[in-house]
């Protein structure tokens, strides 16, 4: 017998079965589950994150930037992998963000300074790039912990790039030698070598604030 029946395709068919449609519903529970630890892994990090990137940039607004850009990026990229790999890829984003901003400030500042008045005349210092660092956005609160924590803060910020990496990732982030390493793109002895001078020079420069 003959009709204007069609045998459906075998991708119909799979689309339609039972097993199709769990399989489809599995997979979204899955994507919500990953989407939800995500969001869970930035909500931790973000604090702990605007700390670093406040004290490479010093300045609030730049490193609130900064920390969305580098959330995003992550989320963009790397919500498939497992989350085990969230901080390591995380940081190191963070990082190449940081690294960023200030190549693109260091051009601004040569253009800034090709073009700028020359003499005495006031208008040839650009009053944004003599703006204070972090320690100027502190409550001024008169007690000996508010003393020691802007001490701490200026003490880091004066701290070279690399050290300042170093120190952050392995006492702030908590990164061990091996994965500061991996963040900065440099070897485990060059890491020992940052985060210890770091810490001399922090001792020396805390004084009586140190512990």
């Amino acid at each position: 017998m003959t009709g204007d029946y069609a045998m459906p395709s075998t991708t119909q068919m799979l689309a339609l079965s039972p097993a199709s449609a769990t399989r489809g519903a599995e997979r979204k529970e899955t994507a919500l589950q990953q989407r939800a630890t995500m969001e869970r892994f930035l909500a931790g990090v973000e604090r702990r994150a605007f700390q670093m990137a406040r004290y490479a940039v010093r300045d609030h607004d730049d490193a609130l930037d900064i920390v969305q850009d580098a959330m995003l990026r992550l989320a963009r990229s790397y919500a498939q992998s497992p989350p085990a790999e969230w901080p390591l890829l995380f940081f190191r984003i963070l990082q190449n963000c940081i690294r960023d901003h200030q190549r693109r400030g260091s051009v601004r500042r040569r253009v800034l300074a090709w073009f700028a008045p020359r003499g005495d005349e006031p208008e040839a210092e650009d009053p944004l790039l003599a703006l204070p660092g972090p320690a100027s956005d502190r409550p001024d609160q008169q007690v000996a912990a508010a003393a020691a924590m802007t001490a701490l803060e200026q003490a880091i910020s004066a701290l070279p790039a690399r050290q300042q990496q170093a120190f952050l990732l392995r006492t702030l982030e908590g990164l061990d030698v091996a994965a500061t390493a991996q963040v900065m793109g440099c070897s485990d002895g060059s890491v020992k070598t940052h985060y210890s001078r770091a810490v001399h020079a922090l001792r020396a420069q805390l004084g009586d604030h140190a512990p």
